[in-house]
């Protein structure tokens, strides 16, 4: 079964699924977090930015939603697969990372300067993502220790199937440590 592509204006609906948030709830015209916004806490760029905006924050239950617009132009879809493009998994867990990274970083949980990637458990690919759809992130955050590690658990939703889902651990990333094994600008 392939998910009906969600036009970018167009609220999803899934009907018995256990998700985090109702998404009917959620206004979409509401941005929270533009991708000016997002750059604060995110470091990715370019075309390892995963999220357009975030729509949804609840600090009390530690849920976040946002949402990542799939253009015809987005960097895997020339190869990934030429006359079919399907949006690859890893870049789908990379966006699912980003709204939870976004989240923690935004309120401070792990004291980090970075977050990275620690594991994933339960991962379940349900429908193919295609180029034109809207994936609809929606993350909560079960546990934080700060300093160490972050449990979150994870949703993504293109028209009313839940396309992927599973568990994700961020790390602290040692940002000093990285930068100093890396070469001087410019290769030398």
């Amino acid at each position: 079964m392939v998910a009906a592509a969600t036009a970018y204006g167009e609220v999803p609906t899934v009907a018995g699924k256990d998700l985090i948030v109702d998404l009917s709830t959620i206004d979409f015209n509401n941005v929270v977090a533009d991708i000016d916004e997002i750059r604060k806490y995110n470091r990715q760029r370019f075309e390892m930015e995963q999220l357009t905006a975030v729509v949804y924050v609840d600090t009390e239950r530690h849920i976040c939603v946002g949402y990542k617009d799939l253009s015809h132009d987005e960097f895997w879809v020339r190869g990934h697969i030429p006359s079919m493009p399907l949006m690859p998994g890893v870049v789908m867990l990379e966006a699912a990372a980003q709204m939870c990274s976004y989240y923690v970083q935004k309120q401070n949980l792990l004291g980090a300067e970075m977050v990275g990637f620690g594991g994933l458990e339960d991962v379940r690919f349900r429908d193919p993502v295609l180029p034109g759809s809207r994936l609809v992130l929606m993350s909560q955050l079960i546990k934080a220790r700060r300093g160490r590690m972050l449990v979150s658990r994870f949703q993504g939703v293109v028209g009313e199937s839940v396309v992927v889902e599973g568990v994700l651990k961020g790390v602290p990333i040692p940002v000093d440590m990285i930068q100093k094994l890396l070469p001087p600008a410019g290769g030398q």
